[in-house]
């Protein structure tokens, strides 16, 4: 598959992805712990089809060294037994705050109350910007047919 643009090839294109690409690395210095990161990540580029998210933050987790089964489960997360309380009421907050478009009604306030109770109001910031940045290039990406499967782990980082 070729993409449909090449945002680094325009000079709009490449002043934006250089915006949200510094976003990013802001977002990784978070005080968020850098495995939910990348859980959230995943989850949520899983939901929204983007096989070239998938395919980054599968490889940069795995690099950074979670295991093949933790990413492996992270589709199947409500009946997986290897994510922590926290990582699952993340989990959660990044389904539900993705999925707002399928008459979920929102983020619940059982969801956000689970994910306050894990996180302090600088990690629910760090987490709620991280959703809302992953369905941002989720949808650039998949709007533009970006192919996967070429990602080196860190290259954007």
């Amino acid at each position: 598959m070729d993409a449909r643009l090449d945002f680094f090839a325009t000079g709009t294109g490449g002043r934006l992805v250089k915006s949200l690409m510094a976003l990013g690395r802001e977002l990784k210095a978070m005080p968020l712990p850098a495995a939910t990161q990348e859980l959230v990540a995943l989850r949520v580029s899983q939901i929204n089809g983007c096989a070239v998210c998938v395919d980054m933050h599968t490889k940069d987790a795995a690099a950074a060294g979670e295991s093949a089964l933790r990413l492996n489960l992270v589709a199947a997360w409500r009946e997986a037994t290897v994510y922590t309380d926290a990582e699952r009421a993340a989990l959660a907050l990044a389904e539900e705050g993705t999925r707002v478009a399928d008459g979920a009604g929102g983020v619940g306030d059982e969801v956000w109350a689970r994910a306050a109770a894990h996180y302090d109001e600088d990690q629910l910031a760090a987490l709620v910007t991280l959703i809302s940045f992953m369905n941002l290039a989720n949808r650039a990406n998949i709007i533009t047919r970006q192919p996967a499967g070429g990602y080196v782990a860190g290259q954007f980082h």
